[in-house]
């Protein structure tokens, strides 16, 4: 009997824990809905918005390298699927008194006729779905080669980096079907309604913050329960977890496409606040990036992966303003420090000594452990007398 209450009080606990999540996330969603537009420009609006769409791969990122220890350096690739994913189909949103129904590009280069695989993208539904289908579909299928052989660690992310350069080098060189290195820009119109006007890139900053938080609402679901600690046991010991009769291969897939998937919607929203999309996206450089982020705002922590998308986006465009020459030196300084002096990120930093500091700072007790044994007098006597 004292064992069932026990539990329906943990379970009581966990719903109440959930409703105040739940709760907080709500209230910081309408903040940057309601405020956020009061107290920006629409320049800094649009990147606020941009730099919310890239916080969506920052939680795929934290949700197979923080949770899963999968240390992926090849993330540019889904992204970029997703963001091209949308571009060819506002490409074809193409006025009837065109001269010509084809995207402007391919009559450069002499195409005459629309690629096949180009069609389906006329469908908005379609779209919706490849944008999350592709990259999610190949996350999946290059993750099974690489699980199924059991190569992980150093190997798994040297085989990503090579990814990356292997599809980098394949849309430099398709001018035909995808403009090559200039990517597909130039966006018009989008169901009726101008791109680049403030009211639509403002749909797409409220857009993007909906997504984002389903995206948290999905890993945080994922990481928690059963599902979330075979994760970590995989991250941790994944040679005991196939002790265990677990098989990490099917778990491992399934987070990896699901972290691609992510990486598309990213790519998509992306693509439609800053209107362009090109190959330099699927740079190594770019997809090294996405895990200073996470690592930046702390591993292993939803949260941070936001946190350390906004913070260091942000650094990056205000210091390029303030001082374009020398900027990179700084954003170096920043890693150095993150690095050296704060190895769990903001979050982790805040978790532990900022707590600390905190408590000091307001002259509450620090809680301890075992509070018994900190009343004890004996204890206390052999403190003073004999050292900690």
């Amino acid at each position: 009997m004292a064992a069932e209450i026990a539990v329906e009080r943990r379970i009581d606990s966990s719903k109440r824990r959930l409703i105040v999540e739940a709760a907080i996330v709500l209230a910081i969603a309408l903040f940057f809905i309601l405020v956020v537009p009061l107290l920006l420009s629409d320049f800094r609006l649009n990147l606020m918005g941009r730099f919310l769409a890239l916080a969506i791969v920052a939680l795929g990122i934290d949700l197979i390298w923080g949770f899963t220890g999968l240390l992926s350096l090849g993330h540019g690739i889904f992204f970029t699927l997703g963001g091209y994913a949308i571009a060819m189909y506002i490409k074809l949103q193409i006025p009837e008194s065109a001269s010509s129904r084809l995207p402007e590009f391919m009559s450069l280069y002499g195409v005459t006729e629309l690629p096949w695989f180009w069609k389906p993208f006329y469908s908005f539904p379609f779209t919706a779905l490849a944008v999350v289908l592709i990259p999610g579909i190949l996350a999946g299928l290059l993750g099974y080669v690489i699980f199924r052989n059991r190569i992980r660690g150093v190997y798994f992310s040297i085989l990503t980096q090579a990814a990356t350069i292997i599809f980098f080098n394949f849309f430099n060189g398709q001018q035909k079907l995808f403009n090559g290195t200039n990517g597909l820009t130039d966006f018009q119109t989008i169901f009726g309604a101008k791109v680049n006007s403030p009211g639509t890139q403002y749909t797409f900053y409220i857009l993007t913050i909906i997504v984002l938080v389903f995206a948290y609402a999905l890993c945080r679901w994922l990481t928690s329960g059963r599902f979330g600690r075979l994760l970590v046991a995989i991250r941790d010991d994944e040679s005991r977890v196939r002790f265990t009769g677990y098989d990490p291969t099917g778990f491992k897939v399934l987070v990896f496409a699901i972290s691609g998937a992510l990486a598309g919607l990213s790519g998509a929203f992306f693509t439609l606040q800053t209107g362009i999309i090109s190959p330099n996206s699927m740079n190594i450089a770019f997809s090294i990036e996405m895990v200073i982020w996470v690592a930046v705002g702390g591993r292993a922590s939803l949260v941070g992966a936001i946190l350390g998308a906004l913070v260091v986006n942000f650094a990056k465009s205000l210091l390029s303003e303030k001082f374009p020459d020398i900027w990179l030196f700084f954003q170096g300084g920043l890693f150095l420090l993150v690095v050296m002096f704060l190895p769990d990120g903001i979050i982790g930093w805040l978790r532990t000594r900022g707590k600390d500091l905190f408590r000091a700072a307001t002259g509450r007790k620090r809680i301890m452990t075992y509070p018994s044994l900190e009343e004890d007098p004996e204890v206390e006597y052999e403190r003073k007398n004999l050292g900690d």
